[in-house]
């Protein structure tokens, strides 16, 4: 007589998964490669996930590190993290067309910096030091326009030119928890210190480390899907431990999960980053019903309805495929800026 499996409650978060910007950034290649053909250029990852990687790679794009690696007579496009100001500049000089596929969000932090700039203030940024993000908007400005502080020492050692003229802008995707104890220093030490009018860290990103402090408190372990290469989705295993979690960890699919994680577990909270298809939160849920007898919960705390509008080049021209962007007439602003609604 087989034995019954052991029991396993999964506390599932809500939000989790895509966000409008990734949902947008993947659907601006998918329109690309239907408008154009293949192959569609892409400079980075157009979102950390390897998967969503994968599956463009297999419809036609081509994913580079640097522009000098894309030809001039096929479009390229910029990932959801931003760009330094210098690679539009050069898709220019080359006369190549190309779609900005820039999260709004992000968009909307430089054009903080530049208003900050234009102001001469001197610009702090609370963010990573090497994420595309921080890299992207630090190039919006001249070298050394801005500083960077990853820590609350750096916060503490920080030493301005002019404490009256200090102007604060963040990275969309980190701890809200980290990020608050930083900008408390800063407001503290400099009390003429301005700060965004609207919170820089995305409402993806909130809503998603809230559900996750509303499911840890229970869980013996949390799992978040997400890459390595994620910030948001590094936030969350952090978020987890200290909302209470006995154990969590970043894991790329269930293919990775180490089942010995399990041996003492008897409620698993999951939960996936901003850039994690909502597949494979469901591949990792099937591969627990497989070992153990599941009962499903999901903690759902906002209910998310953003939406951003594609570029207008490929909203109102989805379907056309011309063979080759050399036929095509390019527009006279080759930087194809984004709507929202």
């Amino acid at each position: 007589m087989t034995a019954p499996s052991p029991a396993l409650h999964i506390r599932l978060a809500a939000p989790r998964g895509f966000c409008a910007g990734v949902d947008r950034a993947i659907q601006i290649v998918e329109e690309a490669l239907k408008k154009w053909g293949a192959p569609v250029y892409v400079r980075h990852e157009i979102v950390h996930n390897a998967h969503v990687v994968s599956r463009l790679e297999a419809l036609g794009a081509v994913f580079v590190d640097e522009l000098h690696e894309c030809p001039d007579h096929r479009p390229v496009i910029f990932s959801a993290h931003g760009v330094p100001k210098s690679v539009p500049e050069e898709a220019r000089k080359r006369d190549m067309v190309y779609v900005d596929a820039t999260c709004p969000l992000v968009s909307k932090v430089h054009v903080e910096a530049s208003r900050h700039y234009k102001e001469k203030s001197e610009i702090l940024l609370i963010g990573h030091a090497g994420h595309p993000e921080v890299v992207g908007t630090m190039g919006q400005l001249p070298d050394r326009a801005i500083t960077l502080i990853e820590t609350p020492e750096d916060a503490h050692s920080f030493q301005p030119e002019s404490p009256d003229h200090l102007a604060l802008i963040t990275q969309t995707t980190l701890s809200v928890d980290d990020t608050a104890e930083i900008v408390d220093i800063l407001k503290t030490r400099f009390p003429a210190l301005r700060t965004p009018y609207k919170e820089d860290i995305c409402y993806a990103t909130t809503n998603r480390q809230e559900a996750v402090k509303a499911m840890a408190d229970q869980a013996d372990l949390v799992l978040v899907i997400g890459a390595e290469t994620s910030s948001n989705s590094k936030r969350l295993v952090e978020v987890a431990l200290r909302a209470g979690a006995k154990a969590a960890k970043l894991v790329a699919s269930a293919d990775d999960v180490d089942w010995d994680w399990f041996k003492n577990a008897k409620i698993l909270g999951l939960t996936a980053g901003a850039s994690a298809p909502e597949d494979l939160v469901q591949s990792l849920i099937e591969a627990c019903q497989r070992r153990f007898d599941v009962t499903l919960e999901e903690i759902q705390l906002r209910h998310e309805n953003v939406a951003f509008k594609l570029p207008r080049i490929l909203a109102d021209d989805a379907g056309e495929a011309p063979a080759d962007t050399s036929r095509i007439s390019k527009p006279s602003n080759r930087l194809l800026n984004f709507t929202t609604g």
